[in-house]
């Protein structure tokens, strides 16, 4: 039995919650309706900070809420208030959306009861556990980051009542979509109930986006009206056209945020044992929100396991992104590789052959630990996006570089001899400009954000093309197009996993807006009816491409070094003439053009880069008994032309049909 939430029993409910300082606790039972609050019973200590009663007569379905009290100090991290309704940290159902209102926040004594603005948690036994098989997503493939809301909000073919749900991603239009796609699994952003930061409703806006939870379980109903059983369903329907599925989860901080921050659950329970904080009594704020939760703290690694555990019982998800990943590995303040919760997920028998990933970055002292996490877990490599935007956007001195990340960031990933490549390579995700916005826009526009465009980040190595924003000149948008196109082979011929942000297949756009977490809108609501057809034709090329050749979907290093049973070598790097790059080429700076020509046993796949404004005639080196093809038919150049400025383009070698072997072409 489950020792915390609440756990149904034939005769009643046994409610639990863990707190080490507060001295009284209490269940509050309410109607069903969660409007009317109908009994206060007191818990009892049991031990070791739990507190737990049973009451008998009660069922499945019974709305409650905790309430706690101690003493009220803020300046030493005290906040009991038993005028605060909390939610349970282990419910796995609310009622309702969370609402911010200034009463959450207030000081003991000035806010009133908060029951009536508060969700209340639904007693609710867990489903059958479905059967878990292994995941379906494997290192290599493609992730799909998908905002789940808006994501269908402006689909066409979704019931209207249906978009913006989880269900929805189960509709066949959405279905028929990721598979021409070729997408390996769905990562869908929070699901999770979250609440607005204080400072958004003021200015009319809501958060968009759900990296503001305030427990780890409950489905926000706004997302999931049909609770973890929509979860589950969407989560079998996708995995039945054999598309995986991962959570994008935060386990780093809470909605409650910083001293000014509403009281909602874990602050009110035992808020000094939950969130860590400064020898003075102050938050840590390693997470740029206001708090970090305790994850070195045992109650809090095994409610964070417990949660984990429960995705992968009762929806059966391949695993799980943790956003500001760092935070969960952190001892004492300090990041260290071995921590008690990364190591607990990676023995856990329910966890350990789940995917893994982690945002290897937070805020605070040595947060920036890209490469640093343990395998298995993968982890989101921001170098290979800033390092891919640099050389398209024409910086000096990239080629390098470029071909480093292009053969799986073994300077980040090959450490202590590591033979593949652990990095999610990405070139646009949710937090910052699309694809299409990096080369429209080359400054932020965020002002409909409200802080007059002084949020998000000022650099994003983006460009333009000669005009800022939307524009007629044709040039410019074929300009536009084809640096979206470049981008994308850019990341589809890269080793590791990679993943792309839904509606980048088809350019869309947020007006210049890199911080649009706030704008639950046309900004972030996917234009389906005005896609670019011919790019996400290309993108759908590139897709089955991938798919269908190993040496590109393979997560070993590029090394150079020959094929396993083969004198081909697993990777050569030419010029444009078809002679390997020396040391003075690969110190030019002004060299934008190379080939990446990768082996096979089947024949070679040629990878060739032209990052310069120039076209340029690209020659690959001949071998008896294949001749060079075109791998992707569209925007397909054939040797004997110019491979045009700043574009990709893909060749592959096949043996010639019929009874004559022709010598390959050397174009």
């Amino acid at each position: 039995m489950n020792q915390f939430g609440a756990t149904i029993t034939r005769d009643g409910i046994r409610f639990a919650v863990w707190s080490s300082s507060a001295r009284r606790l209490w269940v509050s039972i309410f109607d069903g309706h969660g409007n009317r609050e109908l009994d206060r019973l007191e818990l009892q200590p049991e031990g070791e900070g739990v507190h737990a009663l049973f009451v008998s007569g009660l069922a499945a379905r019974t709305r409650y809420g905790f309430r706690a009290d101690g003493d009220y100090a803020p300046e030493r991290g005290c906040w009991f208030d038993p005028d605060k309704l909390l939610t349970d940290p282990y419910a796995v159902e609310i009622d309702r959306p969370y609402a911010y209102h200034w009463r959450l926040a207030a000081r003991r004594n000035e806010g009133a009861d908060t029951a009536p603005l508060m969700p209340k948690a639904v007693a609710k036994a867990p489903p059958t556990a479905v059967p878990v098989p292994p995941p379906l997503f494997r290192p290599g493939g493609l992730i799909y980051e998908v905002p789940v809301r808006a994501f269908t909000m402006r689909h066409p073919d979704i019931p209207e009542s249906r978009r913006g749900t989880i269900a929805a991603l189960a509709h066949p239009a959405v279905i028929e979509h990721l598979q021409r796609l070729g997408v390996s699994a769905v990562e869908l952003m929070p699901v999770t109930a979250s609440i607005d930061e204080r400072h958004l409703p003021p200015l009319g806006l809501s958060n968009a986006w759900g990296y503001n939870p305030v427990t780890f379980m409950a489905l926000d109903p706004r997302l999931a009206p049909g609770g973890l059983a929509e979860l589950r369903d969407t989560v079998a329907a996708l995995r039945k056209a054999g598309i995986g599925t991962i959570l994008d989860l935060v386990f780093n901080h809470t909605g409650e945020s910083d001293r000014l921050g509403p009281t909602l659950s874990l602050r009110g329970l035992d808020n000094q044992a939950y969130y860590r904080h400064q020898p003075d009594g102050r938050l840590v704020n390693d997470t740029g929100t206001g708090n970090t939760v305790a994850c070195d703290h045992p109650v809090v690694r095994e409610m964070v396991l417990h949660t984990l555990r429960h995705f992968v019982r009762h929806a059966g998800v391949d695993g799980f992104r943790f956003d500001l990943a760092p935070v969960l590995g952190r001892v004492g303040g300090t990041f260290e590789p071995s921590a008690p919760l990364l190591e607990a997920i990676a023995v856990d028998p329910v966890l350990s052959d789940r995917v893994l990933i982690a945002e290897p970055w937070d805020v605070g002292p040595d947060g920036y630990q890209l490469g640093n996490f343990p395998p298995p877990f993968l982890e989101w490599n921001d170098r290979y996006r800033d390092d891919v935007r640099r050389f398209w956007r024409g910086d000096a001195g990239g080629v390098g570089v470029l071909a480093t990340r292009l053969a799986g960031s073994s300077d980040i990933f090959g450490r202590a001899g590591q033979p593949t490549s652990r990095s999610v390579n990405f070139i646009a995700a949710h937090d910052g400009m699309t694809l299409a916005d990096i080369v429209a826009y080359e400054e932020k526009h965020n002002e409909a954000n409200g802080e007059q465009n002084r949020d998000g980040h000022n650099e994003n190595l983006s460009w333009n093309n000669g005009a800022e924003g939307e524009t007629d000149d044709a040039a410019i948008r074929k300009a536009r197009f084809s640096d979206q196109c470049a981008l994308l082979a850019t990341l589809f011929a890269s080793r590791g996993t990679i993943m792309l942000t839904s509606g980048d297949e088809f350019g869309r756009s947020q007006q210049g807006n890199n911080n649009a977490y706030a704008q639950d809108n046309n900004i972030t609501w996917l234009d389906w009816t005005g896609r670019d057809k011919a790019l996400e034709d290309y993108a759908c090329a590139l897709a089955a491409l991938r798919r269908t050749t190993p040496a590109l979907s393979n997560i070993n290093f590029l090394t150079g070094q020959p094929l396993a049973g083969s004198d081909t070598a697993d990777v050569a790097w030419l010029t444009e003439t078809g002679a390997s790059l020396g040391e003075a080429d690969w110190n030019d700076p002004a060299r934008h053009r190379l080939v990446m020509l990768l082996g096979g046993v089947d024949g070679r796949l040629a990878v060739m880069i032209n990052g310069d404004r120039r076209q340029c005639i690209f020659t690959l080196p001949a071998r008896d008994g294949f001749q060079w093809h075109p791998a992707i038919e569209a925007q397909a150049v054939d040797l004997s032309r110019a491979l045009p400025s700043r574009s990709v383009n893909f060749m592959i070698e096949r043996r010639p049909k019929g009874p004559t072997q022709e010598k390959g072409r050397d174009g």
